[in-house]
């Protein structure tokens, strides 16, 4: 089975609100042009397709298709979709890759969350007989998964304002972050509570974006771009969506995950929580020591398209190994709510 690399990745800015539909288009097309410029690929060329999205936040039925004038009505494609983020759009795809079915792939995924209502929305994916009919919104569980850390000494109010400080500064350099800059921890644990025990900066912003990312065998890839960055590894794996029925304090899925995964050397991860309690929930989850660099693009804190931040975590990691800054990588995306699915990537330089 041929190995598949990451050849390309572009992402649209991460904003509060963008005019135009709900169907991406106007996002996609900007960034499927820059993709295609970097890698010197046409949409002829492209063997595959597969979009993550949700008819849910767009507010209408089958709103992936409508995306798919950004593609381009002719010539006919191979085109597959997943409602969820779009790291198990890459999934799919890196299957296709695997079995020989196509040596190219692009992989896509937008949401425009600023045209409803994101956080009520949400409880859509709870169970949906005791969880869903309460319409709790997804800053009240991550409140109590918060809660639950807190009162069991496992992380402080000032630890989690440290996740948000750092990853703001971080965020300085990347040009598509929403929120960036220089923060006082103390000035952080100063603000009123949105959702006791979570402040603000422990929340990710409400964000309109898109990532598109190239896939392409390993041999196809070496013509695509200097530094191929190899997806040597990739697994994904569920909690249980019952939120009684786990400790919410863990992640017994991404710790699953890792353990069929090959860590050693990680040199850098970038981490997709939504949270800031997350972020420590993951560190612990995945055994990362001090000496791996977390989450340089700033992550999710500091920008958080839904349906496309998990795919940008994968491409962000790729794009450090393609600038020959790094050899071996970590990727993470999540899906549903408190950390209940989880998917890793290990990509390295060969």
């Amino acid at each position: 089975m041929p190995e598949v690399a990451v050849a390309g990745f572009a992402q649209a800015p991460n904003v509060r609100e963008t005019p135009g539909t709900t169907n991406g288009v106007e996002m996609l097309v900007p960034i499927l042009a820059e993709v295609f410029a970097a890698t010197g690929l046409s949409k002829q060329d492209i063997g595959f397709w597969c979009s993550g999205s949700s008819d849910y936040l767009a507010g209408r039925a089958f709103s992936f298709i409508a995306a798919v004038d950004a593609l381009g009505a002719f010539p006919p494609i191979h085109e597959s979709h997943v409602e969820m983020d779009a790291a198990w759009a890459l999934y799919e795809a890196w299957l296709k890759i695997r079995l020989g079915e196509v040596d190219t792939a692009l992989v896509y995924g937008f949401g425009k969350a600023s045209a409803g209502q994101l956080r009520r929305v949400l409880a859509l994916q709870l169970d949906p007989y005791v969880l869903a009919p309460l319409w709790p919104d997804s800053l009240a569980i991550a409140g109590l998964q918060a809660r639950l850390g807190l009162d069991a000494g496992l992380w402080s109010e000032k630890d989690l304002a440290e996740v948000a400080a750092r990853c703001r500064a971080d965020a300085v350099a990347n040009p598509t972050a929403q929120l960036s800059g220089e923060v006082d921890v103390a000035a952080l644990l100063d603000t009123p509570y949105v959702a006791d025990p979570l402040r603000a900066h422990d929340i990710a912003p409400v964000t309109d974006g898109a990532a598109v990312l190239v896939l392409a065998s390993a041999d196809r890839a070496r013509d695509l771009v200097d530094r191929p960055a190899i997806i040597t590894g990739l697994e994904h794996r569920v909690d249980s969506p019952v939120l009684g029925a786990r400790d919410l304090t863990r992640s017994p899925s991404t710790q699953a995950a890792a353990s069929a995964l090959d860590l050693d050397g990680i040199e850098l991860a970038e981490l997709h929580s939504p949270f800031t309690h997350q972020e420590l929930i993951l560190r612990t989850a995945l055994n990362l020591g001090d000496g791996v660099r977390i989450t340089p693009s700033g992550g999710a804190l500091t920008g958080n398209p839904m349906f496309s931040a998990g795919l940008a975590r994968i491409g962000e990691a790729a794009a450090r190994i393609h600038r020959g800054e790094t050899g071996k990588v970590l990727a993470h995306a999540t899906s549903g709510p408190a950390l209940q699915q989880n998917l890793l990537a290990v990509l390295e330089a060969r």
